[in-house]
C-alpha cells in the first residue's frame, strides 16, 4: 500500500516534539499533535507514522476518562504523570490504545492517538505485516486505535515510558505546523457513558485523510487558538 502523505522523506535530522506542547491542557494539545511523527523503535528498525486523528481526555472533571474524580489506581496512575508520559491500556481484553500524558504533573489530561499514517513505503509494508491480515484499504492499516498499536507492535509493555527521550521505543518528532492543516473537530468514539460529556467536540482530524477512523458528516473546522 502507498502512503498516502506526499512528503514522506525521513527528514535529516528529525528533532522531537517542543516540550511546551505536553504541557497544554488535552484540548488544546491534541489537535496539535495532528501531522506530528510517531516513532516507534523496533528490532526490525524504526517506523515513522503521521498522526491524523486524535482524541482529548479533559482531566478529573471530564466524565469520558478513565481519571475522571481524580481517580488513581494501578491503571490510571501514569494519567498523573507530567506530561510526556505513554499510557498504555487495554480495552475489551484485546485491544491496546495509545495515549499522550498532558498536562502538568497531577492533573491528569491524557490524548488518545486514534488514527496515524506511515510515512514512507517501507513504514507502511512493516505495519502490515506486524498487522497480520488483509489491508484493503488505508483505514484497515492504521485507522483506529487498536489498529494502530497491533501495528506498531505497542501493548502495555511500553506503558510508562516517556515520548520526549530520543532513544526510547516511542517517541514524537516534529512534523507539519499544525496551522497549514485542514482539522476538523466532532464528538468523541464511544462514550455514551460521558453524559454531557459524551457530546463535546473533542475528536479531532485531518479532513479527508484515508486513514481516519470514522469520518463525521457533521465534523466542524478546527482553528487552532
Amino acid at each position: 500500500m502507498k502512503p498516502n502523505h506526499s512528503a514522506g522523506l525521513e527528514p535529516d535530522a528529525p528533532q522531537l516534539l517542543q516540550p511546551e506542547l505536553y504541557k497544554l491542557p488535552a484540548v488544546d494539545a491534541a489537535p496539535r499533535l495532528l501531522g506530528q511523527h510517531l516513532v516507534r523503535r523496533t528490532e526490525d528498525g524504526d517506523i515513522r507514522c503521521r498522526i491524523v486523528e486524535t482524541e482529548s481526555y479533559g482531566g478529573a472533571e471530564d466524565k469520558g476518562s478513565h481519571a475522571y474524580g481524580s481517580r488513581r489506581t494501578a491503571r490510571t496512575e501514569v494519567m498523573f504523570s507530567a506530561g510526556g508520559a505513554v499510557y498504555v491500556y487495554l480495552i475489551y481484553g484485546m485491544y491496546h490504545c495509545l495515549n499522550v500524558v498532558t498536562a502538568a504533573q497531577d492533573e491528569p489530561h491524557a490524548v488518545l492517538i486514534r488514527a496515524v499514517e506511515p510515512l514512507t513505503e517501507r513504514d507502511a509494508e512493516l505495519m502490515a505485516a506486524y498487522r497480520g491480515v488483509a489491508v484493503r484499504k488505508p483505514s484497515d492499516l492504521s485507522g483506529g486505535p487498536g489498529k494502530l498499536c497491533r501495528a506498531l507492535r505497542i501493548d502495555k509493555s511500553l506503558n510508562n515510558t516517556r515520548f520526549d527521550l530520543p532513544e526510547g521505543p516511542l517517541s514524537i518528532e516534529q512534523g507539519d505546523d499544525p496551522e497549514s492543516l485542514d482539522i476538523v473537530e466532532a464528538p468523541r468514539i464511544n462514550i455514551p457513558y460521558a453524559e454531557e460529556y459524551a457530546g463535546r467536540p473533542w475528536r479531532f482530524y485531518l479532513k479527508g485523510n484515508p486513514y481516519v477512523s470514522v469520518s463525521d458528516p457533521q465534523a466542524q473546522p478546527h482553528r487552532l487558538v
